[in-house]
């Protein structure tokens, strides 16, 4: 969809690649600030974000001479200037620390810098004045916080933020979430309400509540008043620590969960991106080639990166949200209207009518070549979703959700561990089974603790060890230790009922309007986007507008008549179900008179002829699926659109391996270590 389109939909929006300049500038300011040719030393976990805002060929026109990767060993250099990127942590600034006591024990001469992202801590000035060289090295900081991964969607691009939250107690990620809201409020300015659920939601209000009170932060106007931003929600990740157990089904979801997605980008077998030269596009092109796609195994052949994005690749808004079961049924009708396409116009007689055809063209081999390329995702995605354990995974989520013969799951699980199923699966698959039956038998626990040990290595008891902390509390005992209060239980049962979130699957309703929300898992709404439903389109929570608004006809659902958005009025009518679910809840009101007093909320009466845009910010990441069911929530109104912010990208492969990866990789957490 174009950003015309867009605007004559839902009005002005909010250009989220305002962001992507601000921080390329930033990097080029940061670069140009080191005099001539220079030496680039990059922290790995960067490059992908790097790659969203700028491009190799940018860094070398500001002065780098060569790239290397920040890792342990001499490093050469042949340029006097060494600058290093990295994120503020001890093991990195470690490494340079004895890569310039090096270089002064080889007598070599050098100048150095170190950028660090998003800011430059005491920690790291500490370390290196521990180290003596803390006189060697300019200190300088790069603020590259949020990144547009799409339209409406920007991350800060945090893969930890999870693992350090809430295993490590390490709360820089609140402090970086306030930098970036609130340098996001300087582009559309203040929220007037932070609305939210969790204790670190909580702790981040109070950050932004505090930094808006500021003169100086209160002083500044927004760079862009078109968005029109109505209020910020808050959901930390706590809350809702089901959702990203779930096998996502949406077509994106699904290639995070089966391929993997970093940074917008998946790696693809080359021969997919790159196809052997064709001859030019005929009358039967279009089709013939989307069912000779090569077949190849994604896990073995050479792969190359490719960039999931809507400005390169017109198809893929399209079947990114669908339920993988609709993607290739739409697929199928891509095909057919582009094979129409060129026997159409080919048929052209006139030059005019030549003219036309050369002018859409370009067009066509675009979206003909992002045809190609899905229809090979898919018929990678497919076989992965017909294997044994797969299904069972499935199957045993499903009956996990619905309650059904728990302890017949439990021993489903175990049997997965005996094939010797990914440990991931397994540990979700166990995770999701103590939060919805709220904890699982003691001496049943154990038992598999020591069955997943054995099979998987003793190297991931540490993992376990962290899942049963009450911060976490993801894989419990029944009954409960003394350690965490009853409280701790998570309030399965009643959320599931109060909130809708078991619904009927209905295959005929996701064909081209989904049925609910809970298409995305095929039959479960997300409760962290119901959460969103309560505040933001209260009415869908009870029951669902695409369902009431269906023409009777059912000639063309897309002609269902959408519903003016309703002020958003914090958790009112939802307040009893909301207190049951774990951590604080965030009701802050920031509009304020003249005198500096506060404000009561916006009324409740329908807003007229206007559009504006609510921020949700998802602190500990979220999933393709929530973007999904959040986008589907936005078709449903006129007069809100939901701008998507999050620590990262998350499923429920990457926390495990988060969990894991963090806790055997053995980094130090403080100085001292």
């Amino acid at each position: 969809m174009s950003s015309e389109e867009r605007t004559t939909e839902t009005g002005p929006l909010l250009d989220t690649n305002i962001l992507k300049e601000i921080a390329k500038k930033d990097l080029v300011n940061a670069l140009n600030a080191v005099n001539g040719a220079k030496t680039l030393v990059l922290d790995s976990t960067l490059a992908g974000p790097l790659g969203l805002v700028t491009e190799v060929a940018l860094l070398k026109q500001h002065g780098v001479d060569k790239m290397f990767w920040l890792e342990p060993g001499p490093l050469t250099s042949t340029t006097s200037n060494i600058v290093y990127l990295c994120r503020p942590k001890i093991k990195y600034v470690k490494i340079i620390a004895d890569q310039i006591k090096r270089h002064a024990q080889e007598a070599k001469k050098h100048m150095y810098t170190l950028i660090l992202t998003p800011r430059v801590s005491t920690l790291v000035t500490r370390i290196l004045e521990e180290e003596g060289v803390l006189g060697e090295v300019t200190l300088t900081a790069l603020n590259l916080q949020f990144i547009p991964l799409a339209e409406d969607v920007i991350s800060l691009e945090n893969e930890f933020a999870f693992r350090e939250l809430w295993v490590d107690g390490d709360e820089t990620v609140l402090f970086d979430s306030a930098q970036g809201l609130l340098s996001l409020q300087k582009l559309v300015g203040p929220f007037p309400q932070i609305v939210g659920k969790g204790d670190y939601a909580k702790r981040l209000s109070s950050l932004l509540v505090r930094q808006n009170k500021t003169p100086t932060s209160a002083a500044e106007a927004p760079l862009s008043s078109a968005a029109n931003v109505d209020s910020l929600i808050i959901l930390d990740r706590k809350v809702d620590l089901i959702t990203p157990l779930l096998t996502q089904l949406t077509y994106e979801g699904l290639i995070d969960e089966l391929i993997g997605i970093r940074n917008s980008h998946v790696e693809l077998p080359v021969a997919i991106i790159n196809p052997p030269p064709a001859n030019a596009p005929s009358a039967s092109a279009a089709t013939a080639s989307t069912s000779a796609v090569p077949i190849v195994n994604v896990k073995k052949d050479a792969k190359k990166k490719y960039h999931l994005t809507t400005s390169t690749d017109p198809l893929y808004a399209e079947l990114r949200d669908l339920n993988f079961s609709n993607v290739g049924r739409k697929l199928n009708t891509v095909a057919r209207r582009l094979d129409e396409d060129y026997k159409t116009n080919l048929q052209s007689k006139t030059v005019a009518q030549l003219r036309d055809f050369v002018g859409k063209l370009g067009g066509l081999q675009t979206e003909h070549q992002s045809l190609r390329i899905h229809t090979a995702v898919s018929e990678l995605i497919l076989p992965l979703t017909r294997t044994d354990v797969f299904n069972k995974s499935l199957e045993i989520q499903q009956n996990l959700l619905a309650s059904y013969e728990v302890s017949a799951q439990i021993a489903a699980i175990e049997d997965l561990i005996a094939q010797g199923a990914d440990m991931q699966i397994v540990v979700r698959l166990l995770c999701l089974a103590s939060i919805t039956a709220g904890g699982i038998k003691a001496k049943t626990l154990e038992n598999i603790k020591r069955e997943l040990l054995q099979t998987y290595g003793f190297d991931y008891l540490p993992m376990l060890l962290s899942l049963a902390q009450p911060s976490l509390a993801m894989l419990l005992p029944n009954p409960l230790p003394p350690s965490l209060p009853p409280s701790g239980k998570y309030p399965f049962s009643l959320v599931r009922k109060s909130l809708r979130l078991l619904i009927d699957d209905n295959p005929e309703a996701l064909e081209e309007v989904e049925n609910d929300i809970g298409f995305v898992y095929s039959g479960w709404a997300p409760i962290s986007i119901r959460l969103v439903q309560c505040i933001a389109q209260k009415g869908g929570v009870l029951s669902n507008p695409a369902e009431k608004e269906k023409p009777a006809d059912e000639q063309s659902k897309s002609s269902i008549e959408k519903v003016q958005a309703h002020p958003i009025v914090g958790w009112k009518g939802f307040e009893d179900i909301v207190s049951t679910l774990p951590g604080e809840t965030v009701e802050v009101a920031q509009r304020h008179d003249e005198t500096g007093s506060a404000l009561p909320p916006m009324s409740a009466s329908p807003i007229k002829e206007q559009t504006s845009t609510t921020v949700v910010f998802f602190l500990g990441g979220c999933t393709y699926t929530e973007i999904a069911a959040l986008r589907w929530v936005g078709r449903q109104n006129k007069g809100r659109r939901f701008l998507i912010a999050t620590t990262g990208i998350v499923s429920g492969a990457s926390l495990v391996e988060s969990l894991a990866t963090g806790i055997q990789s053995g980094e130090p957490k403080s100085a001292s270590a």
